[in-house]
């Protein structure tokens, strides 16, 4: 039986919702073969406050005891610099993420993607702090008239305000997430070309699991592939499948698993965006990975490379299991619930998937 040790595992784009949804998708972190995730604030309200942050991460530690949970806030004007600076002391978070107003789940407290400038100050107190800057980038295509703005070509009309950040915050950690176009990788490539050491990275990017297997054709009329951003063109996937297997180690792993009630899957009209892949996060990437040859590159993308750039010492880890992929066919389910009323489709339904993750325990 073939096996791969990948260390330490993470997930750097985790949304588990709260309620029973939370109840629900929490546990299946572990189960996917992820052991330190990274939470995102997008509740209603948006997480924006010490005590909110401390609360949301021990109610998941509660439902999860061997998960390792990063929190982050949602940035709004509800930050300031001495809450950023407080919050780091308390090593309460690892983040801020940035939503554009309008362009994802529970995003409408967003921030206008034209014009950062009123954030510079939260911005330089996450420098100092050495916190990452999370970015949705996309543009939205509200409240623009004639600006041609739409879902396949929002992602690189943002490119621009990243390029301006980085300028003006060269110390700032950022991450593009999810990217889904050629134009985001080339950027991200771009930016890091002098780039010699990992711990000199500034500019970083995630990598989704469906992203990987998806394109226009496979969520146009099929409402459980539906996501913000959309997954592109062809050679949009092939740009990211060449980013995730190149050992670059500033492309690392982060599902944006989005799960979202069944019904609100299926509705004809109001579709939500997300996809669920969280309970078999790393069997869906090796499948990606083993295609092109490239487990032996596995270990960085869902592991070193993310733990890396975040600074993440093991004294943060609530345990070093290991996760160990084998060869073990194993096919998708049609859904999971709660039995109570909670209904949720993982990714690919039915599919079958080549590899298996147990866990090796610390010692």
């Amino acid at each position: 039986m073939t096996e791969f040790n990948l260390g330490v595992t993470c997930d750097m784009h985790v949304h588990v919702r709260d309620g029973g949804m939370c109840e629900l998708v929490t546990p299946t972190i572990r189960e996917g073969g992820v052991s330190v995730a990274y939470i995102m604030p997008n509740l209603q309200p948006p997480v924006t406050t010490l005590p909110r942050v401390v609360a949301y991460k021990q109610e998941l530690e509660k439902l999860a005891p061997q998960t390792t949970f990063l929190m982050s806030f949602y940035l709004s004007k509800d930050l300031s610099p001495q809450l950023i600076h407080q919050a780091a002391s308390q090593n309460a978070i690892h983040g801020v993420k940035c939503y554009p107003a309008g362009v994802t789940t529970n995003s409408s407290a967003g921030v206008d993607p034209n014009d950062f400038s009123d954030f510079y100050p939260i911005f330089r107190a996450m420098e100092e702090e050495n916190l990452v800057l999370n970015l949705h980038g996309e543009r939205p295509s509200v409240g623009e008239e004639g600006n041609d703005i739409h879902v396949l070509n929002a992602e690189e009309s943002f490119l621009p305000a990243l390029k301006k950040l980085h300028k003006d915050f060269p110390n700032l950690k950022i991450i593009l997430e999810h990217c889904t176009t050629e134009a985001a990788v080339n950027t991200i490539n771009e930016i890091n070309k002098d780039v010699t050491k990992s711990e000199d990275i500034k500019v970083a990017a995630t990598l989704t699991a469906h992203h990987l297997y998806l394109t226009i054709d496979d969520w146009a009329g099929n409402p459980i592939n539906f996501c913000k951003p959309v997954a592109k063109l062809p050679r949009d996937k092939r740009a990211l499948i060449a980013a995730a297997t190149s050992g670059k180690p500033y492309f690392f792993f982060g599902s944006d698993s989005a799960p979202h009630p069944l019904q609100n899957k299926s509705r004809h009209i109001g579709v939500c965006a997300g996809v669920y892949t969280q309970s078999l996060a790393i069997p869906y990437l090796a499948q990606i990975f083993e295609s092109h040859n490239a487990l032996g590159k596995l270990k960085g993308f869902v592991s070193d490379f993310g733990l890396s750039f975040y600074g993440i010492d093991k004294t943060e880890l609530r345990n070093m299991d290991e996760a160990i992929l084998y060869s073990r066919k194993q096919v998708v389910p049609d859904s999971i619930t709660d039995g109570k009323g909670i209904v949720v489709a993982p990714f690919m339904p039915k599919e079958e998937l080549n590899w298996s993750v147990k866990w090796n325990a610390s010692k």
